[in-house]
């Protein structure tokens, strides 16, 4: 199993292609999009589906998991961000990937057991996880990263 895996976003987008090499996971690209602040969140969204599109393409991933929505304070940024999720999604059936989609306790608790961890609780067992990670990254790569640990936890290690 080849995981796109996503922590969706319209500012910023963390992205990670992984898979289980002899089983461990293993990154092969991760990296955070950031689109232009100053440009229109129509061209925003469409620049994150080129880039999506592109690494589909280029990694072929058989599987596509990304962070589910969970409810933010301020609806024009959920709004936003539901709408990247929804060309994200597109993208991925029409690449005929599987679909993934979990949640935030869901991810933390795949990751560091604990269903209410901090930030820095995930982040400090991804890099006991995955030796390799990057060391300096935004959190939004590091999201991805958690959001591929997951998936692979949970569907990876039988191919």
């Amino acid at each position: 199993m080849k995981v796109l895996a996503i922590d969706p976003g319209y500012d910023r987008l963390g992205v990670a292609i992984m898979e289980y090499q002899n089983g461990k996971e293993v990154i092969l690209f991760s990296s955070c999009v950031e689109t232009d602040k100053t440009t229109e969140l129509s061209d925003r969204l469409f620049e994150i589906g080129k880039i999506v599109a592109e690494l589909i393409q280029e990694h072929q991933p058989d599987t596509v998991a990304i962070e589910t929505l969970f409810f933010n304070k301020n609806i024009k940024t959920a709004i936003g961000v539901a709408q990247a999720r929804g060309i994200i999604l597109y993208l991925a059936k029409q690449a005929d990937c599987k679909l993934y989609e979990f949640g935030p306790q869901e991810i933390k608790m795949a990751v560091t057991g604990y269903g209410n961890s901090d930030k820095p609780a995930v982040f400090d067992m991804i890099k006991r996880l995955i030796p390799s990670v990057p060391q300096k990254a935004l959190d939004d790569e590091y999201d991805a990263i958690a959001v591929g640990i997951t998936c692979l936890a949970q569907f990876g290690r039988t191919k």
